[in-house]
């Protein structure tokens, strides 16, 4: 039996979304590896007027076997101290704290602070982004002062990996690539799935999946659909995802460009 202990600091159920993903297969495979391991998650990730979808939620049942508490408050400092001062005295000897957005910056940079206190705790920040797709007054003071109390860094993108070292070149790093999501079940083969979706068989289509935000660039793909030579190849674009912004402009291209 391992008998180190793990936290990971991220979204996780009843949150939706890939982070909260990523993190229930994570904190599995430290349980498959023999670790004792415990998410912290967010009793308060946004407050509704900063969050853009329809909802935070999920209504999926929770994760089996997953130890998670919704104990972080992302806007309240006096929550931030109570949760670092739980961490530690709770001293768990690995803290793996996910960074994807510099408004979580203070708030994790505070709790990292006061579980540094107890001298035993490595923190490793997986960091999803370290400067932002979209920029925001306070993002860099907010992510410098996040950095300062991580002892390394794991990134899944040489991108995040560069950006790093605008920050920081001496702290440990390494690049570990996304993993694929192995925790959806079987693929289907193709025929049985696009009689699900009622798709043709043999059409030729192109999918965008996910969130829809300007920069994921489904403005630009809109507009390589209504190229000639994409239209003489009877190419199609399936999009699938929820509007995280106004999407009047994308209705726009779609008519203008008769796609």
């Amino acid at each position: 039996m391992n008998n180190k202990s793990i936290v990971i600091i991220g979204p996780a159920h009843p949150l939706r979304g890939g982070l909260a993903t990523f993190n229930h297969r994570l904190a599995l495979a430290f349980q498959k590896a023999q670790y004792d391991v415990q998410i912290y998650s967010y009793s308060l990730q946004y407050p509704s007027f900063l969050f853009p979808g329809t909802t935070q939620y999920t209504t999926d049942a929770a994760p089996k076997g997953l130890v998670i508490k919704q104990k972080i408050n992302s806007i309240n400092p006096f929550n931030w101290f109570k949760v670092g001062n739980e961490l530690k005295a709770l001293k768990p000897d690995i803290i793996i704290v996910r960074y994807w957005l510099p408004f979580m910056g203070p708030c994790l940079g505070t709790i990292l602070r006061r579980v540094k206190k107890n001298k035993h705790t490595k923190i490793i920040c997986l960091a999803d982004n370290i400067i932002p797709h979209e920029k925001r007054f306070g993002d860099k003071a907010f992510t410098k002062y996040f950095i300062k109390p991580v002892d390394a860094f794991i990134t899944m993108s040489d991108k995040v990996l560069n950006d790093l070292s605008v920050f920081n070149t001496k702290k440990p790093r390494k690049l570990v690539h996304h993993p694929l999501y192995d925790n959806f079940g079987e693929a289907l083969p193709i025929k049985e799935a696009r009689e699900h979706l009622q798709l043709p068989i043999h059409e030729k289509i192109i999918l965008f999946f996910g969130f829809i935000r300007h920069y994921k660039g489904l403005d630009i793909l809109l507009e390589a659909m209504g190229d000639e030579r994409i239209r003489q190849q009877n190419i199609k674009l399936l999009i699938a995802g929820e509007f995280y912004e106004d999407e009047k402009p994308y209705h726009q291209i779609i008519q203008e460009k008769k796609i």
